[in-house]
């Protein structure tokens, strides 16, 4: 079938709008109406190159729309269901089988070749082959190709138009507290910036009941939205270093570090906030590929440090997505609050906003009922 896609054509461009080509949905595929989509910052690192895809390419990664049809073998959806997008995992390998789909061994394959397992791709141009599947989906577009693996369905008083953020960044930011974390009440959480997987986890750490819950954000706004949702301390980088005043407001030291921005000098930095038995969390794609994490080797072995690195948020979307929709209904985890919509063609001044910091996340909207 014919749509419409925003397509990178070289590192680094704007996106152009053209029409493409779909395949139809194979045997186990899904055929979506995209409602709305949001930008992640892993749109942006591949854009940007710093992670693998192949272009011209489609990216999009968190969307959420409408079955229009399925595949002989499909039984999890139907057409007409409300679905949210996550992820692509395969659900046979030795982490999908426990129910740990955010490390399934076929990922890399699976999110980013830019193809089917078979290597054939599910989107072309009068030029060739497009790059697709984009995280099993390639949702900046009008219409997307995906698994029913990758599908969650929406219930009909859940906004259409905030389901699909909670595919990636939000419960990255979320499930990096209370799954990968999973922090106990009473615990204390220092969080690196405070963009949309930050402010998540600013949310997720208030759901699971924690304190001090402390932000570090050189943005003066940004500082005030993360007290408003629920941080007990935002601190400015500028004012000093953020060991030192992470130990002013509790000398112990925090149980829990996670970092959303990748920059190895202020990791280096909050390393030193930790208290005995602490935790680093590390989820952020670095802009520098090749950027290392040197870690004081006595000081870990002292106070028996952990690091982890976090994918997801450990997410297996089909119970933690409901759970997040369930908290957001309740008004539990308010993360509209964060959220600005502008009009799909808008794409690219989307992006810029992000980029700047204009808006923290941007959902682009391509249906006005959703």
């Amino acid at each position: 079938m014919e749509a419409t896609a925003a397509v990178l054509t070289e590192l680094g461009a704007e996106l152009s709008l053209e029409r493409v080509q779909l395949d139809d949905p194979r045997p186990d595929e899904v055929l979506i109406q995209i409602a709305a989509v949001g930008i992640c910052h892993t749109d942006l690192a591949t854009r940007d190159g710093a992670l693998p895809f192949p272009l011209p390419g489609v990216l999009g990664h968190e969307g959420s729309g409408t079955v229009v049809s399925v595949g002989t073998a499909v039984s999890k959806v139907k057409p007409g269901d409300r679905v949210a997008i996550s992820f692509a995992s395969c659900g046979e390998c030795l982490a999908c089988t426990p129910g740990d789909p955010a490390y399934c061994h076929n990922f890399m394959a699976l999110n980013y070749a830019g193809t089917r397992l078979d290597g054939s791709s599910v989107i072309t141009n009068a030029a060739g082959t497009v790059g697709s599947s984009f995280f099993g989906q390639s949702s900046f577009a009008t219409h997307a190709i995906t698994g029913e693996r990758n599908l969650v369905k929406v219930p009909d008083d859940f906004p259409l138009a905030l389901a699909g953020p909670l595919g990636c960044g939000i419960q990255t930011g979320a499930g990096a507290i209370m799954r990968s974390f999973k922090a106990p009440a009473g615990s204390s959480v220092l969080i690196l910036g405070s963009g949309s997987v930050g402010l998540s986890a600013v949310l997720g750490a208030v759901v699971q009941g924690c304190n001090p819950i402390i932000v570090v954000e050189p943005v003066a706004g940004r500082r005030e939205l993360a007290a408003a949702l629920g941080a007990t301390h935002a601190l400015d980088p500028a004012d000093g270093s953020t060991a030192e005043q992470v130990r002013a407001i509790f000398p112990a030291g925090v149980n829990f570090v996670l970092d959303t921005t990748g920059l190895v000098p202020a990791l280096c930095d909050a390393v030193n906030a930790l208290g005995n038995q602490g935790v680093l969390g590390l989820l952020a794609v670095p802009s520098d590929p090749a950027a290392a994490l040197p870690l004081p080797l006595i000081q870990g072995l002292v106070l028996g440090l952990t690091v982890k690195n976090i994918v997801e948020g450990d997410s297996d979307p089909d119970t933690f997505i409901p759970q997040l929709m369930q908290l957001y209904l309740q008004g539990k985890f308010p993360f509209d609050k964060f959220v600005t919509t502008m009009p799909f063609e808008k794409i690219n001044d989307g992006i810029a906003a992000q980029h700047l910091g204009e808006a923290v996340k941007v959902v682009l909207t391509l249906d006005p009922a959703s």
